[in-house]
């Protein structure tokens, strides 16, 4: 049996996320950005996807050596895609710092305001296509973001163009259509122009094969070379998430236990339905000696 630590993507952002977290790795963070990281985290701070992406990515990477004992697979979804590449080895904190910089500075300039992400639950993912289809437009566009779970699905777009998608779902028996905390049109198309410039970025930096088992939130399966872990890292935010497909090819490979890393447990809850048979639990609220008892438990190493 195996272990996988998730890293959760924009909207799981909290104020004050980062204040119980280790102070090592939020001295090495400012003194990496030239500001002071803890001061990412306020509620007004936390309204730039910039601040948000950085915050997450400190959280997942501190948190991942407090645990200090190696997973034999890493997962995140959209930004969480880079703590998970810091933790497999793959791409150095310094660089990663420098590069989720980048990448939400590039989300947030591209679309400033009147775009967004909205999650929806309750309809399968055939309605939601659906529905997408009947409203999107040139002048209006939505598309598919997220595959979360059998009847979850996030979609991304102009307000109103997900606002009429969200009232033809509920018409159509959604259980919930709610506005995400992401102000950019993220896994879609829109984004296909900031992840070129961000591609670009990647030139210069030096990337390894993973030492764990990395695995991509967008094809829902292990990535080991060099080549295909840049592609995934730079061009994750313009293509779907399948986080539903990337659970399920974790658990078919013999994962039994799943830890989140913070903040929150959004992932926890829609791992549980996949890990019937395993353990889910997230890092927030959990003993630390538990969750490495755990650990240890599957198969973990000293990093």
């Amino acid at each position: 049996m195996s272990s996988l630590l998730v890293f959760p993507g924009q909207g799981a952002q909290q104020p004050g996320m980062l204040q119980r977290l280790p102070r090592e790795t939020l001295v090495e963070a400012s003194d990496v950005l030239g500001e002071d990281a803890l001061l990412l985290d306020s509620a007004e701070a936390l309204k730039s996807t910039r601040a948000v992406q950085l915050c997450l990515l400190i959280a997942g990477v501190a948190a991942s050596r407090q645990l200090a004992i190696a997973p034999d697979y890493v997962a995140g979804l959209s930004i969480g895609a880079y703590p998970a590449a810091v933790v497999a080895g793959a791409l150095s904190f310094n660089d990663a710092l420098h590069l989720v910089s980048l990448r939400g500075e590039l989300m947030q300039q591209a679309y400033p305001q009147g775009y967004g992400m909205t999650a929806i639950i309750g309809l399968d993912l055939a309605t939601v296509d659906r529905l997408l289809a009947q409203v999107h437009s040139v002048d209006s566009p939505v598309y598919l973001a997220n595959i979360n779970a059998d009847n979850q699905v996030v979609i991304a777009g102009s307000e109103d163009a997900m606002n009429a998608v969200a009232g033809l779902a509920k018409d159509r028996g959604a259980g919930l259509a709610k506005r995400l905390a992401v102000s950019v049109p993220s896994h879609c198309p829109l984004l296909q122009t900031p992840a070129k410039t961000l591609a670009e970025a990647f030139a210069d930096v030096t990337l390894k094969r993973p030492n764990v088992g990395y695995l991509s939130g967008s094809r829902a399966r292990p990535i080991v070379t060099v080549e295909a872990l840049r592609d995934d890292l730079a061009f994750n935010m313009c293509r779907v998430v399948d986080w539903r497909g990337t659970v399920q090819s974790a658990y078919e490979r013999g994962v039994r236990l799943q830890i989140e890393l913070p903040p929150g447990a959004v992932l926890t809850g829609l791992a549980r339905r996949v890990f019937e048979q395993g353990t889910v639990m997230a890092f927030d609220g959990a003993r630390l000696d538990t969750l490495q008892m755990l650990l240890r438990e599957e198969g973990g190493r000293q990093p």
